[in-house]
């Protein structure tokens, strides 16, 4: 039996700490913040219930062996998409539901074009599935991977996501929508890579769920599992250091606390964290510059009803370009990042009843927005009246897209890239750690019995693929 301390208890240490309990070793879990959950937050005011991290579950099987209590309810649509001149498309978990849904709103050349590709994602997915999200991945794995000539073809290394968009579809807005799923790693379409085209088909050909109650639902689910597994969790308990001696760690210091020893140390805070703060380590730490993009939220209470909205629904912008630009900058050119004006606006409302008092909607507004700092790349977002006002702005481009609620409104509440970082300890408030690409910050530390879980670490963002890096750091370790 080893002596396991897991940093963190956003979902990747919770569930790393429920397989390695599972598996006989002595767990205990050291979280910073006063609850468990990490980046799966919650808010509660006035009878009204918000997640303020992720708000759609995908993959449902990849948490089927942990235990957990979930009960989870397939969305329909699982996003509704509303584009600049009016029109709307609903996604389906139906492949051939949603082609014929394509082929309603865009004519049946888009949708035949979305067949093609389509057929393609799925080459994709099943090459990525199988030799990438379930197993440690480094330049030596990935080397071993063009072996495979078929799954190299596939992935098209060196083709961005937008450019794959652009070789099979022709209408403008499912390339739009296309783009949008590089923001789920939170980096930039022309320069993602073409294999994030898995994105839509996990979430397309697996169906998107809710859990009624809210998303973080799942956190309880795992901590209640940590109980019977016998998991000591101590909250309000901030990791300040990784001990290590002869090379390997040796236990992390505690505040409060002090030293408390260890065999192996599971880390779930960002990798630039880590790495900067916890366990200097220069090199690794300059390799992880291109940070991902966060956001900014608005937490809405609205009295009434709105029919016109779906539980996700986003409305885009007509130059999506213009968004990215703003949001990421160009420090090469002196171009600074800042809040952009006409972005796209997610909109999440669960019509849940547990989530909101009768007669009013629970929103959950997000915007693409530049990280918190103060370098080219980054917008000070303490700013003096910079997050009441950009609160406005987005308002005023709702209505301007058809959706006024601004006479609506029972409160409204934001929480910017600044707001994150202090809540989750997330660099900048970067929701992703590192932006895109496959070769995140590898699960195995630089020193023996230090392994990375989370969301910046591989195979990345998203309640899957953290519950995937906890189960890749699990197997790695073995059974007591």
């Amino acid at each position: 039996m080893s002596r396991v301390v897991v940093i963190g208890a956003g979902v990747g240490g919770l569930a790393a700490a429920v397989r390695l309990a599972a598996a006989g070793h002595d767990v205990t879990v050291h979280e910073r913040a006063a609850t468990v959950g990490g980046k799966l937050g919650r808010y509660e005011r006035d009878g009204f219930r918000f997640d303020t991290g992720p708000s759609l579950l995908t993959l449902p099987q990849v948490f089927a062996d942990l235990g957990t209590a979930l009960d989870p309810v397939p969305l329909d649509p699982v996003v509704r998409h509303v584009f600049p001149d009016g029109s709307v498309l609903d996604s389906s978990s139906d492949p051939e539901v949603f082609r014929e849904r394509i082929a309603g709103a865009f004519g049946a050349a888009a949708a035949a074009d979305w067949t093609r590709f389509w057929r393609r994602a799925e080459r994709i997915w099943r090459a990525s599935w199988g030799s990438v999200l379930q197993r440690e991945v480094s330049l030596a794995t990935l080397a071993r991977l063009s072996w495979r000539v078929g799954d190299l073809a596939a992935i098209a290394p060196g083709r961005s996501l937008r450019a794959l968009g652009r070789r099979y579809l022709r209408d403008h807005r499912l390339r739009m929508m296309l783009d949008r799923y590089a923001t789920y790693t939170g980096t930039d379409p022309r320069r993602a890579p073409a294999a994030l085209a898995a994105i839509p088909y996990a979430e397309l050909a697996f169906g998107g769920w809710y859990l009624p109650g809210g998303l973080g639902v799942l956190a309880s689910s795992l901590l209640g599992r940590c109980a019977a597994l016998g998991v000591t969790i101590h909250t309000s308990s901030a990791v300040t250091a990784v001990r290590t001696s002869g090379g390997r760690v040796s236990g992390v210091e505690v505040a409060p606390g002090g030293e408390v020893p260890a065999d192996v140390v599971v880390s779930d805070v960002d990798a630039a964290a880590l790495y900067r703060d916890l366990l200097p380590t220069p090199d690794r730490l300059a390799r992880l510059t291109d940070r991902s993009l966060a956001g900014f939220v608005m937490l809405l209470g609205v009295r009434g009803a709105t029919p016109r909205l779906a539980h996700h629904t986003v409305f885009f912008p007509r130059d999506y370009d213009a968004e990215f630009d703003a949001v990421f900058g160009d420090p090469g050119h002196g171009r600074r990042a800042r809040p952009p004006s006409d972005p796209a606006v997610f909109v999440t409302r669960a019509a849940d009843p547990a989530v909101h008092p009768p007669g009013t909607e629970a929103w959950f507004v997000l915007v693409n927005a530049p990280r918190h700092g103060t370098g080219t790349g980054a917008v000070d977002w303490r700013r003096p009246g910079l997050a009441d006002d950009y609160g406005t702005h987005i308002l005023n481009v709702l209505a301007a897209r058809g959706l006024d609620v601004r006479d609506r409104l029972a409160f409204r509440e934001t929480r910017t890239p600044a707001d994150f970082a202090d809540a989750t300890a997330a660099p900048g408030g970067a929701i992703y750690g590192t932006a895109g690409g496959l070769l995140r910050p590898a699960n195995r530390g630089p020193v023996d019995g230090l392994f990375l879980v989370g969301g910046s670490a591989h195979p990345g963002g998203g309640l899957p693929m953290v519950t995937l890096s906890a189960k890749i750091v699990a197997d790695r370790i073995g059974p007591a």
